[in-house]
C-alpha cells in the first residue's frame, strides 16, 4: 500500500480548499460587476485583482510545498495540474472583468449573466467538492454535474455569439464583447478541466 497522510501532507488539502473558496469569490463579484453602473465597475474591478493576487499566493505556496515535500498526498503532477488549473480559472474570470472595465461597454448583453451563473455554481460546487480530496469519497455526482454544466456553458455562449454577430452590435462592439464573452467560456471550460483532473486523481487512488 502507498504510503500518504502524513503531517506535512494536509496543508495540501487547505489550500486547495482556499483556491476553490476563492473562486467562489471570483464568480460572486462577477454576478456584481453585471449589476453595477459603468462607473462602479473600476472598484469592482480591484477587488477582483485583489482575489487572484491571493489566488496567485495560494498556487505559489502549493507549488513550494510540492517542492518540499519528499511524500505527497498523490501524485505530483495531478497536484501540479490541479494548483494550475484552479489558478487558470481565476486568471480567466479576472481578464473578463478587466477587459470590460478597459472597454467601458455602456451596457452588457442579458445573456451574460447566464454565462456568470453556471460559473456560480461551478465555483460554489468545486468548493464543495475540495474538502473531499481527503476520503477521495462521494467525488462523482461533483464531476458529473461540472459536466452537465459545461455543457449548459457551451450553448449559452454560441447563443451569445449568435447574438454578437445578429447586427445588432456596432462591428467593434462586437469584437469588444466577444472577448469578455470568450473569458468568461475559457473559465467554464477550466473548471471542467478542475473536475476532470479530480477524477483522474480519485481513479488513481481507488
Amino acid at each position: 500500500m502507498r504510503l500518504r497522510i502524513t503531517p506535512q501532507e494536509t496543508s495540501f488539502y487547505d489550500m486547495f480548499a482556499t483556491s476553490a473558496s476563492n473562486l467562489v469569490t471570483g464568480a460572486t463579484l462577477l454576478t456584481e460587476l453585471l449589476g453595477a453602473e459603468p462607473a462602479a465597475r473600476p472598484e469592482i474591478a480591484e477587488r477582483m485583482k485583489a482575489a487572484e493576487h491571493a489566488g496567485d499566493e495560494t498556487t505559489h505556496a502549493i507549488m513550494h510545498q510540492l517542492n518540499q515535500s519528499f511524500i505527497t498526498p498523490f501524485d505530483r503532477e495531478d497536484i501540479y495540474r490541479l494548483a494550475s488549473t484552479l489558478d487558470d480559472v481565476m486568471d480567466h474570470m479576472e481578464a473578463a472583468v478587466d477587459l470590460v472595465v478597459l472597454y467601458h461597454p455602456e451596457q452588457l448583453p442579458r445573456e451574460l449573466a447566464d454565462q456568470v451563473e453556471v460559473l456560480v455554481n461551478a465555483a460554489e460546487l468545486t468548493a464543495d467538492a475540495m474538502p473531499r480530496l481527503r476520503t477521495m469519497k462521494n467525488l462523482d455526482e461533483y464531476w458529473i454535474e461540472i459536466n452537465r454544466l459545461e455543457n449548459q456553458a457551451d450553448r449559452i455562449y454560441r447563443k451569445l455569439l449568435a447574438k454578437l454577430f445578429s447586427g445588432e452590435y456596432e462591428a467593434l462592439t462586437v469584437l469588444k464583447l466577444k472577448e469578455v464573452v470568450d473569458e468568461l467560456e475559457a473559465a467554464a471550460d477550466g473548471f471542467e478541466h478542475i473536475a476532470n483532473t479530480v477524477e483522474t486523481i480519485a481513479v488513481k487512488e481507488s
